[in-house]
């Protein structure tokens, strides 16, 4: 039986994410060498993988060449291999995922998964709308908690979280955080400073499925597949907090007179 587009992203992005945790375990290698090392094979796995199952389809990896020929498609698959290579390489880190999303002409992110192998979790654009998750309460936290980057926090993101009377938490991989979000542990995901479309197309997929907020940090929408894939920026939210927040990064980032 062919696989609708939405199970085949989850069905590869549990595989490898299931082979990245096996080599993970196995390998005697560690840090940057055991990163490079998981974003090799899992990037031959998905590419291997969506030659089979969608031939026809372009596909744009971070760990790919990338092929003007995608700009032409129809159909796009955008993937990470390994979203948070860097806390792949610490044994100790669980805040790194696997991201597959397919990008359609004229409707965006149209199918998406995103797994977290050491939770044992994947999350996907055809079940999480059905699931239990928690965000659905929109009093959810008087103090909201918005994630960050743990190497590249925006220099604006303290007076954001002051002025929703909010805290701050680092984390590492785009996709984590953002499905923290989504399983109701953050009530926010704020970035700026540079990101690529493989870094965001799977977990907005996802967010958006399930009904949260997803735009660029000016409230802009996401735009994927374009000729340069760089996205450097995004807010992932409770919808409740949408306003509040792009209202507060219009303030922090306004340059004073």
């Amino acid at each position: 039986m062919t696989l609708t587009d939405a199970r085949l992203a989850a069905t590869l992005a549990q595989s490898a994410g299931e082979l990245l945790l096996a080599l993970r375990s196995s390998s005697a290698l560690s840090g940057k060498a055991l990163s490079d090392h998981g974003d090799r094979v899992s990037d031959d796995l998905l590419l291997a993988e969506l030659a089979k199952a969608r031939p026809g389809d372009a596909v744009l990896s971070e760990e790919s060449v990338d092929s003007p020929a995608r700009l032409t498609s129809d159909r796009v698959w955008i993937i990470d291999p390994l979203d948070g290579s860097r806390e792949y390489g610490l044994r100790d880190r669980s805040d790194w995922a696997v991201h597959v999303a397919l990008w359609e002409r004229d409707h965006g992110i149209t199918a998406a998964a995103v797994a977290q192998p050491d939770l044992g979790a994947v999350y996907a654009t055809d079940t999480i709308a059905a699931s239990n998750v928690h965000h659905v309460s929109e009093s959810f936290s008087d103090r909201p908690l918005i994630l960050v980057s743990d190497s590249r926090p925006p220099a604006f993101a303290a007076a954001v979280a002051i002025a929703v009377h909010g805290e701050l938490r680092p984390m590492g991989s785009a996709g984590a955080k953002a499905m923290a979000v989504v399983r109701g542990e953050a009530d926010a995901y704020l970035h700026a400073g540079g990101q690529w479309e493989w870094d965001s197309a799977a977990p907005v997929g996802v967010v958006l499925a399930v009904g949260l907020h997803a735009t660029r940090i000016d409230g802009s929408p996401l735009h994927y597949n374009s000729p340069r894939p760089y996205l450097p920026d995004l807010l992932i939210c409770r919808r409740d907090l949408s306003a509040a927040l792009l209202a507060a990064i219009v303030e922090a980032t306004t340059p004073r007179p």
